[in-house]
């Protein structure tokens, strides 16, 4: 049993000033905290009122940060409290400032496991150490080699994983205790990274394949073993491993990679949701997606195999999908083509002038889509000139920039609305405001996978699922999709962020039955509502021992 000042410093454990008289006597905190014993809401009003004294979104953030390595508790109690205000804070973009400084500003670890290529004996010492005795069902572990749309950046990343897991708490009411945040420092190449005398991270290039992949395995079946019940999910690794992991071990372990199925889920449920509005069909669609990396090539696949699931055929269902990268429309000729951007590539003989389909407005001019999704971090990429010509030919045109920050952006919910006359049905990668519109609120859905994967997360530990199927997945997109009010004109494609906890139980529930049904569940189930429920943290302070 920890006392004294080892109990003040163990952020699962510590109350702070909500210790009272008796724990205060009973566990040496005597003299150590003032006398007054405040309540949790108490010590939460207290804390907003000091968050709201920052000047500044990262201000803002490093005191949030001060509370969460201090006081878990405390820190989701007042996320849960104000999860669409803090969301934008904790994570993406307010993140993205604290990764690229985490090396000059580094105060402690908050929990993580630090894991470095240039120690391979070390893995299993070293999660054992991380988890500190703690049952773990959840572990996001990032290589940090893509991070966000700032890229590589090392052992810094490590803050990604952090924020990942924040939101799994304040949204599926994952308990804070078996979560651990894991980071690979494979190497940088990023010189600024290498040329600096505070940075943490291995000071080297990143590794070869052959001994990234042997190192990322053994921490893959090492975790498994350690942690029987464990949930992987993947996080910012780069453009050539990511589909490389997720396809080698999808089939093995409960594994999930946000940046090629998260985005490709939260993407397909804005499309189900637009379709709900305009009453569409989705085999009536034509689908370009301009940005062909992990994430565009795992959206373009997570909504073909929607077309499938709904009865096209495979192959002719490809025949709606059209990909375009730096150099234009991929075609199958071309000689740098990525292993997913392949089963997409078309052939030239399709086309009258396939020379010309080098740039987004001629493509879109020619195979006129109905959806159009940006994955490119291309600022402005969707210009006045490609979004009217789209306009041109889609009644509703679904358009979701997704890129983020704001500055990586390929247009803003505003010019699409003006410049399709309030026709456009959009969905932004960051948060934006209704769009005002010849006397109509368009409300702008944010395809923030935070919609999505926590409550995907929550249902496969909920169902102890031995592996992410995807129906499951499939399940997942289709509970979010659902959830759109198609009465109101302007109504968003997504709900909002503010019904978050909201909707990630009904997910958790439609994921955890899916499992259920496919005998994937690894113990008997017999209330699916009351596992999901009996899964749930809840930031009370305990009695202490």
């Amino acid at each position: 049993m920890k006392t004294s000042f080892d109990l003040l410093n163990d952020p699962f454990l510590n109350k702070g000033t909500a210790f009272d008289a008796k724990e205060r006597r009973r566990l040496g905190l005597v003299g150590l905290l003032p006398p007054q014993v405040q309540t949790l809401e108490e010590q939460a009003c207290q804390a907003y009122d000091n968050y709201q004294s920052k000047d500044s979104d990262i201000a803002k953030r490093r005191f949030l940060m001060r509370i969460f390595s201090q006081n878990r508790t405390l820190f989701y109690k007042l996320f849960s409290e104000h999860v669409e205000e803090f969301m934008p804070i904790v994570y993406d973009p307010t993140i993205a400032q604290d990764i690229e400084e985490y090396s000059e500003r580094y105060v402690d670890s908050q929990y993580a496991c630090y894991l470095s290529v240039d120690e391979p004996d070390c893995v299993e010492w070293a999660l054992a150490n991380a988890s500190g005795g703690r049952d773990i069902d959840l572990i996001v572990v990032s290589d940090a080699e893509a991070i966000l749309g700032i890229g590589d950046w090392g052992t810094n990343g490590v803050e990604i994983a952090v924020g990942k897991l924040m939101v799994y708490t304040a949204a599926a009411g994952l308990d804070p205790a078996r979560v651990l945040p894991v980071v690979i420092d494979a190497g940088t190449n990023r010189q600024s990274l290498l040329d600096d005398p505070l940075y943490l991270g291995n000071r080297h290039k990143r590794v070869d394949d052959e001994t990234y992949y042997a190192y990322v395995d053994d921490f893959v079946r090492t975790a498994e073993r350690l942690f029987p019940h464990l949930y992987l999910h993947f996080e910012d690794f780069g453009r050539g491993h990511a589909a490389t992991l997720l396809n080698k071990y999808a089939k093995t372990y409960p594994v999930f990679n946000d940046d090629i199925e998260g985005t490709g889920i939260v993407t397909l449920a804005s499309i189900l949701g637009g379709l709900n509005i305009t009453g569409e069909s989705l085999l009536d669609q034509t689908y370009l997606c301009f940005g062909a990396g992990t994430a565009g090539c795992g959206i373009a696949e997570r909504v073909l195999q929607e077309f499938v699931d709904q009865g096209m055929g495979r192959e002719e269902a490809r025949r709606r999908f059209y990909l375009v990268d730096r150099q234009g429309l991929l075609f199958d000729d071309m000689d740098d083509l990525t292993p997913e951007q392949r089963p997409f590539a078309r052939r030239r003989s399709e086309f009258a002038d396939a020379s010309k389909l080098t740039c987004l407005e001629a493509v879109v001019a020619t195979v006129r889509p109905t959806i159009m999704v940006g994955t490119s971090t291309v600022h402005g990429a969707f210009t006045e000139g490609v979004i009217r010509q789209m306009a041109v030919h889609a009644r509703r045109p679904m358009i979701f920039p997704l890129s983020n920050p704001t500055k990586l952006a390929e247009a803003s919910a505003t010019d699409l609305i003006a410049w399709t006359d309030g026709r456009a049905l959009v969905a932004t990668g960051v948060p934006s405001a209704p769009v005002e519109h010849a006397g109509v609120s368009h409300e702008i859905g944010q395809a923030n996978n935070a919609l999505i994967y926590p409550g995907l997360g929550l249902g496969a530990i909920a169902a102890h699922a031995s592996l992410v199927s995807d129906q499951m997945i499939s399940r997942a997109a289709h509970s979010l999709g659902g959830i759109v009010d198609v009465t109101r004109p302007g109504a968003a494609v997504l709900p909002p962020v503010s019904r978050l906890t909201e909707f990630t139980e009904r997910i958790a529930v439609a994921v955890a039955r899916q499992a259920i049904d496919q005998e994937l569940n690894q113990v008997p189930i017999e209330d699916v509502e009351a596992a999901v429920r009996a899964t749930k943290w809840v930031p009370e302070y305990a009695d202490a021992l």
